[in-house]
């Protein structure tokens, strides 16, 4: 057949099915993303999707799954939500893309426009006045730590060359994004080419010590963090943190008394603060923001996964005008040539607003809120089992840490809960739930069931790390 004829049939083997003959064709060509390859497809399932609808996801062989994790934290509106897809569809029919250098386009005026506005503010301090636009998470961090390096240097200092980073943080995978990250899992191999940043003591209230309240815990980390910055003084040109929860990190949480010292701090030490809202922002917290539960504004915004609803790659970085006007001047060595592509796509741009739309005509962040109380309360019965170490939440992330042990737990649980039609993606030994806002009632129920049943598939299968 012709390679390139997707309409051709394919080669199927005695008794395959639709979804074998498919799972086939994939291993013969695709590299998944973070995933042992030698594990699919009998460690490790893999599971051929034909569609999505709402918080489902419908197999080649008409399985529904509960899609208990956004598919990667995107997906907050759920599977193919009509008010986005005709919003591409409209734009696509006018202009698919153009160079954002020296052109423009309406969707990307507007969604600037649009982002400032609901942006996180604070009493006393200059509003995020700027939008930079790249095409996924990782990127976006790069541009915000490129921008708070190079501020400096054009200000003349040239001491300013390290970031603070929090212990346990995460933010993407590209060198950049990796140094500033602190899970070995991802880091390790390539810290030969890594910056060195200096990592600051998690805030998290897990590890609160005895006696003490998360609030206190917040504070002591704050404590170390300004001995930290002391001991460094005139040397770091920005700090970046995961405002309240350290998601790829086990969905670790801290108190939001823990950014309000942070931007005091970094405002004694003339420190940007760059807020990776990456996989927090837009409601999934409680508020649009997590920044706005401390009351505080960074001076770099990251952006991206629910920014489009899951519909298109896109990430925005939100910056100051004091920022932005350190880049101006007649040298062109002093301006941010930094570049993407796609950079502020149509599509992509159209899909977020179509999004933002959302949040507006259904009161989202109001629904959300009903919502995460019907997740805890379908969570409260993990409080009592003696398996779970520990079931915390914000919002609507709610996580279950498993007893660790010598094995994966993670794994058999993960296996277990697509056997029962769930889509969960364990990080290690914590199960979690980060479903789609429009998720209902009756599919938490599954939610909650079937996180038992992989609980107790997690301790009844022992599987070699």
């Amino acid at each position: 057949m012709n390679r390139f004829d997707h309409d051709a049939p394919m080669l199927a083997e005695p008794g395959d099915s639709l979804a074998d003959a498919w799972r086939r064709r994939d291993l013969d060509v695709l590299w998944h993303p973070c995933t042992q390859m030698r594990e699919h497809p009998h460690v490790l399932p893999l599971i051929p999707i034909a569609r999505g609808e709402r918080e489902w996801l419908v197999g080649m062989d008409g399985r529904r799954y509960l899609d208990a994790v956004s598919s990667w934290w995107t997906c907050i509106h759920g599977h193919a939500e009509p008010r986005i897809a005709e919003a591409i569809a409209t734009q696509a029919r006018t202009l698919e893309h153009v160079i954002l250098a020296g052109c423009s386009h309406a969707p990307a005026i507007e969604l600037a426009e649009r982002l400032l506005a609901i942006a996180p503010r604070e009493a006393g301090r200059a509003p995020l006045a700027k939008v930079f636009y790249a095409d996924n998470g990782s990127a976006g961090v790069e541009v915000a730590l490129k921008m708070a390096f190079h501020w400096h240097r054009n200000a003349g200092d040239m001491r300013r060359t390290r970031f603070v980073a929090l212990g346990n943080g995460y933010h993407g995978e590209t060198l950049g994004a990796l140094a500033v990250g602190d899970i070995p899992l991802y880091r390790r191999v390539y810290a030969p080419l890594l910056t060195e940043a200096l990592f600051a003591p998690s805030p998290d209230r897990f590890l609160a010590m005895p006696g003490e309240s998360p609030e206190q815990c917040a504070h002591r980390a704050a404590d170390a963090l300004a001995a930290l910055l002391d001991a460094h003084e005139g040397e770091v040109c920005a700090l970046i943190l995961e405002p309240l929860v350290q998601c790829a990190g086990g969905m670790r949480m801290h108190h939001p008394a823990y950014l309000k010292r942070v931007r005091a701090l970094c405002d004694a030490h003339g420190v940007f603060l760059i807020a990776d809202e990456i996989a927090v922002g837009f409601g999934r917290t409680g508020t649009m923001f997590a920044c706005e539960q401390a009351g505080i504004a960074p001076d770099l915004l990251c952006l991206s996964k629910g920014l489009t609803g899951g519909a298109m790659p896109l990430a925005a970085v939100l910056a100051t005008q004091i920022l932005y006007d350190g880049f101006l001047d007649d040298s062109r060595e002093r301006a941010f040539l930094h570049s993407h592509s796609y950079t502020g796509n149509p599509l992509a741009c159209a899909a977020a607003l179509a999004s933002l739309r959302i949040f507006e005509s259904d009161d989202v962040i109001a629904r959300n809120r009903a919502t995460a109380g019907a997740m805890a309360r379908h969570a409260a019965p993990f409080h009592d089992d003696q398996r779970v170490r520990d079931v915390r939440q914000m919002g609507m992330i709610l996580a279950i840490e498993l007893a660790p042990a010598a094995g994966r737990r993670g794994l058999p649980a993960y296996r277990a809960a697509i056997a029962h039609g769930v889509l969960l993606r364990p990080l290690g030994d914590v199960l979690y739930w980060l479903p789609p806002y429009c998720i209902g009632d009756d599919a938490l129920a599954q939610l909650a069931d079937v996180t038992r049943l992989a609980i107790d598939a997690a301790f009844q299968e022992d599987v070699c790390a």
